[in-house]
């Protein structure tokens, strides 16, 4: 299987390639019918930005295909719902927060496949072989684009937070025998009564910073995020982590610091030191790019109630 690197290199368009949006909306018309994918929260910003709930854009604007969302097309012109004339010209009423598929134009894999197929585009689109030169690395960049809704502040976020997790692994391998060895058995991740003394859990709770938060909601999707339910048993009431299925974590990679720390066999003096610095660092995280912080509860953090 070829490389990334070797694919770039044998790209035909490795020189670049030449675009500008002459907001003509020929790309968002008719007469061929097509097909414009919205995400779960591509769906939410455009109904906060009309005004409407999402149930009412659905219903006004969206079709279901499968278990995915397309916008829907006017049934006489094929455009796109969204493409009205505006001060005698046709534009996008929802620009701002228009999709990611509208976003990538042209660079859409069809229109990459090769030199016939970006010149069958440009009969089309006549932005295409004209004005700002796209290189190799901006239009690889383009086409992978998935969470435009990032802003820099957030990007800036979750980078800081990985080196974070990243410097706290290390400090974690770096000092096993303090550290302790974690059997995996999943324990930890029940937050029973404090009065508990079962031998299913440990009588703690799992604090987590506000831009951890951020880190998982970024790297998941807000779609994403699940509640902690609680059961009650015939003695204790168990509040488990709904990441851990079947006895495993199924967010291991993004998981929270006090997970990352905590082991049952684990010197107490060294956990708390090291909670201590990583707490330091968070929040540096949140003065540097204007955060508040918050040291929360899981459950409150995942439910929404930051009590």
């Amino acid at each position: 299987m070829k490389s990334e690197v070797s694919k770039k290199k044998n790209s035909w368009y490795v020189a670049g390639l030449h675009f500008e949006c002459l907001q003509c909306g020929r790309c968002c018309s008719g007469p061929a019918e097509g097909t414009i994918w919205v995400s779960r929260r591509e769906i939410e910003l455009i109904a906060d930005f009309l005004k409407l709930s999402e149930g009412q854009l659905r219903q006004k604007y969206m079709n279901r295909r499968g278990l995915r969302s397309t916008i829907i097309e006017d049934a006489v012109t094929r455009d796109c719902v969204f493409l009205q004339e505006v001060d005698g010209r046709k534009r996008c009423t929802i620009y701002p927060v228009r999709p990611n598929q509208c976003r990538g134009w042209p660079f859409w894999p069809e229109n990459l496949t090769n030199t016939n197929a970006w010149n069958k585009a440009a009969k089309k689109c006549h932005g295409i072989n004209r004005g700002r030169l796209y290189s190799l690395e901006k239009i690889e960049k383009i086409r992978k684009q998935k969470d435009w809704w990032l802003n820099d502040q957030q990007r800036c976020t979750v980078k800081k937070v990985t080196e974070i997790y990243k410097w706290l692994d290390r400090e974690i391998r770096n000092n096993a025998d303090l550290a302790g060895q974690c059997d995996a058995c999943g324990r930890c991740c029940n937050f029973e009564n404090p009065d508990c003394t079962c031998e299913h859990g440990f009588d703690h709770r799992l604090f987590v910073t506000t831009v951890e938060v951020i880190y998982l909601t970024m790297n998941l999707g807000a779609e994403n995020i699940k509640p902690m339910a609680t059961s009650r048993g015939s003695t204790t009431l168990t509040i488990r982590c709904p990441y851990n299925i079947d006895g495993k974590c199924t967010i291991y990679e993004y998981r929270f610091a006090g997970c990352r720390i905590f082991c049952c066999k684990a010197d107490k003096d060294f956990q708390s030191r090291l909670s201590e610095s990583v707490l330091k660092k968070f929040k540096s995280v949140c003065t540097e790019f204007g955060v508040p912080y918050r040291y929360i509860d899981l459950a409150g953090a995942l439910n929404g109630t930051f009590d």
